[in-house]
């Protein structure tokens, strides 16, 4: 199977609210749209949607019978996966499973986007990442705890740092380097 698309991962609160706005009002949720507005507005955009390539779920889908199984076929046939982490991410039971599924079984590098930054600057402290940063880790203990199993890329909420960490090889799975921590110079 080729895995040519991204699979992104962000924060929605559950139960999933059945409501008019459901996952839309979603901070995190906001956040991927916009990857996804950059896509609809410049074709040469390096985004290819793994959310886009099985079945929409609808808020208030079973866990069990329908989320999970598609979210799973969702990262089986991703490259790589972007997590949207802001100080609004809480470790739900979706956002864990994506996690521990693509991390742990599926070994997906991940590109993680810290959308209250918009430079690679502001995510550092005497050259390295700012504790406040890693301190977001800890709102998501499986990834934190997965961190050595991946490569992972620490990208600010930027347009063009984030086409870089798209078409870098170094973050996907066929090419990925060595399982550590990584951000922009």
């Amino acid at each position: 199977m080729s895995r040519t698309v991204t699979y992104c991962a962000f924060y929605v609160a559950e139960p999933f609210d059945p409501g008019a706005l459901g996952a839309h009002a979603a901070k995190d949720f906001c956040y991927y749209n916009l990857l996804r507005s950059w896509k609809g507005s410049d074709s040469s955009f390096p985004f290819s949607d793994a959310h886009a390539t099985t079945y929409s779920v609808r808020d208030g889908s079973d866990w069990e019978k329908t989320l999970k199984p598609r979210l799973r076929e969702r990262m089986r046939s991703s490259k790589n996966m972007v997590l949207f982490l802001s100080t609004g991410t809480l470790n739900s039971r979706a956002l864990r499973e994506e996690m521990d599924y693509g991390m742990n079984d599926q070994g997906l590098p991940v590109i993680v986007v810290y959308p209250e930054y918009d430079t690679k600057e502001g995510l550092l402290s005497n050259g390295a990442l700012k504790p406040k940063l890693k301190e977001l880790w800890n709102n998501l203990p499986v990834f934190r705890d997965s961190l050595g199993k991946v490569p992972t890329l620490h990208v600010p909420m930027k347009k063009e740092l984030i086409r870089s960490a798209l078409v870098d090889a170094d973050f996907m799975l066929a090419t990925k380097t060595t399982s550590q921590v990584y951000r922009y110079g």
